[in-house]
């Protein structure tokens, strides 16, 4: 499910910011970016929100303000290093000439980032996290009741076309052998040859094989159970899309059996809503 959280927390007198973005996925992928003077508390931050966090796409975005923003500062020890080798190329170069202070300033990685202490920088990025986290939390509370909302219509759908289904499944079965009765009527016609008592036994088999009321118990039995899970707290997307991989199956099982024009176009409906169920519970953790 989408949303965006936001987290503040307090850091060496500046403050670090969090930022908490989720996307539908069918896995759990956190990518975190964190500024340099943070870049050693990468996984840590990784780890922690993979913790706190199901299934979904998160982009972690971190930035610092104030005191809290990396303040670079001349490494000794490189500064004197570079200053030597410098004093060296002199000496080979242009002897007795002078070589300033200053020109080790503009030689790389003399400047280094002030990094904060670890201990607080990880409490920080902790605090940070559980308040964006919580912010999204709430965000994604909304959107939940507008997809709960959306999901109990299509539900609601197809019970009315199991309904419809289940109205019609005995008469359905009685015109069909009813048929195959007309038709092996009119091939006896034309010879005695044939054993009446064993036709009208195939008719019975197949008549029975257009039979769809243990599909329309176990559809039943699906669409209770994915109502019920609609109402419970914790994570149920990939049992929501385990539910709908069974109703999917009964469905097909009924148009194969479907010898009615109006069963094979509630068929057809009820295919469509199951889509419909399906594009939705990937939204869902």
């Amino acid at each position: 499910m989408t949303g965006l959280g936001v987290g503040e927390a307090v850091l060496e007198g500046g403050r670090v910011i969090l930022e908490l973005r989720a996307l539908n996925h069918r896995f759990q992928d956190i990518r975190v970016r964190v500024p340099p003077s943070l870049s050693d508390h990468a996984f840590f931050l990784e780890q922690a929100a993979r913790q706190k966090l199901g299934r979904g796409r998160y982009d972690v975005s971190v930035r610092t303000e104030g005191g809290a923003s990396a303040q670079p500062k001349v490494s000794l020890e490189r500064a004197e290093i570079m200053y030597r080798a410098l004093c060296d190329l002199r000496d080979r170069l242009a002897p007795g000439s002078e070589v300033p202070v200053t020109a080790v300033l503009g030689v790389p990685d003399v400047f280094v980032a002030a990094l904060p202490d670890s201990d607080a920088a990880r409490s920080t990025l902790e605090r940070a996290l559980d308040l964006a986290s919580r912010s999204l939390l709430e965000m994604r509370r909304v959107e939940g009741a507008a997809l709960e909302t959306e999901l109990r219509g299509r539900l609601s759908s197809l019970w009315d076309l199991h309904a419809r289904l289940a109205e019609q499944a005995d008469q359905i079965v009685q015109d069909y052998r009813a048929r195959l009765s007309q038709r092996l009527a009119r091939l006896l016609e034309d010879t005695h040859a044939l054993q009446t008592e064993r036709l009208e036994q195939e008719v019975a088999i197949l008549a029975d094989r257009s039979d769809i009321t243990e599909e329309l118990v176990r559809l039943a039995s699906h669409l209770t159970q994915f109502g019920d899970l609609l109402t419970r707290d914790d994570a149920v997307g990939r049992r929501l899309d385990f539910l709908l991989q069974e109703i999917g199956r009964e469905v097909n099982t009924i148009g194969a059996k479907a010898q009615h024009a109006d069963q094979s176009r509630w068929v057809v409906e009820a295919k469509a809503e199951v889509e419909r169920l399906r594009e939705q519970v990937q939204n869902i953790d």
